[in-house]
């Protein structure tokens, strides 16, 4: 048996045609909301009446609907009307935003994008922006919030909405730190990929070959490189300062990839070490690495270093 959903915040979006309720839809999107766009009123009780996606609860949906000039039997005073029932019925968290702009600057909009607008099919787009706003004007009116447009480009939108409707809980991306190899190919899912091979390779000592950057003794031989502290430093240092900006951005994954040769050595110990920097730093990256229990190959890694005292297999 199923119960009626209640989300536990809804959002009305309305506005005028090309201030930006489409950006403002797939911000709510990016950030988690399930979000329907267009959706006659008379509709919204089956809405809340449809079972949860799997997986959700109330506790955690939250809902963006988008009525405007457009909607099947649009009355902005029957939606305000719906919205305060809701609240006074239900106790439902009904919120309206409206998305507002000047004349001159939407006239321009639909001249540069040769749209139609949806209120003036075969007149001057001025027209219909003049019938829209008369339209609205209650929805405008009662708005618990109200942003203009007219001097905001999208970005800026975004980071309006994401302050007003985001919260602190799961707004920071999902972070992955993984290692790989690149004789094995790099991976497709990386955002900012580490080359790893300046560091002196583990794998021409008969010692550590078997082992991976997972031991000790290979740890060892990794941070004993004269490159090594300084670059580490370098690269944490860099992600500390881009993490915090992809999630201002509304980014949901950020991928770190940190290749090595065969990706069993150098790119698995620092993949373990950024990721414990990270942890000190509040951040809680998944570690994962994709080629760790590959075979070794001596083909794979290239020349035999000077000074080794060891030869390639050649195979």
């Amino acid at each position: 048996m199923t119960t009626p959903s209640r989300p536990k915040r809804i959002v009305l979006v309305t506005g005028m045609s090309g201030a930006g309720k489409s950006t403002a839809l797939h911000t709510f999107e990016d950030m988690g909301w399930e979000v329907v766009d267009n959706l006659p009123l008379s509709l919204l009780d089956r809405l809340l009446g449809t079972p949860q996606p799997e997986g959700a609860t109330d506790d955690q949906r939250q809902l963006a609907l988008c009525v405007d000039s457009r909607t099947r039997g649009f009355d902005a005073e029957a939606m305000l009307r719906r919205a305060r029932q809701m609240r006074e019925s239900h106790g439902q968290d009904v919120e309206i935003l409206f998305l507002d702009c000047g004349t001159a600057e939407l006239t321009r909009r639909f001249s540069e994008t040769r749209r139609r607008h949806p209120l003036a099919l075969d007149r001057p787009a001025s027209d219909g922006i003049a019938r829209e706003r008369e339209l609205l004007a209650p929805l405008r009116r009662w708005a618990d919030h109200l942003i203009d447009t007219t001097d905001t480009g999208t970005n800026a939108l975004r980071e309006d909405l994401r302050a007003r409707f985001g919260e602190e809980e799961g707004e920071a991306p999902t972070l992955s730190i993984m290692s790989f190899g690149f004789a094995r190919g790099l991976p497709r899912e990386a955002d900012l990929v580490f080359d790893m091979r300046f560091l002196r390779n583990p794998h021409w000592d008969d010692a550590l070959r078997p082992l991976t950057g997972l031991d000790a003794p290979v740890a060892a031989y990794v941070t004993a490189d004269p490159a090594y502290a300084e670059a580490v430093d370098r690269i944490a240092g860099l992600l500390l300062l881009l993490l915090p900006r992809y999630a201002k951005e509304g980014k949901s994954y950020v991928t770190v990839a940190f290749g090595c040769t065969g990706g069993r050595h150098r790119s698995v110990h620092v993949a373990e070490t950024i990721a414990a920097r990270l942890r000190q730093a509040g951040f809680s990256p998944r570690v994962a690495h994709r080629d760790l229990a590959s075979t070794p190959h001596d083909s794979l890694e290239g020349e035999v270093p000077e000074g080794t005292g060891q030869k390639a297999s050649g195979v």
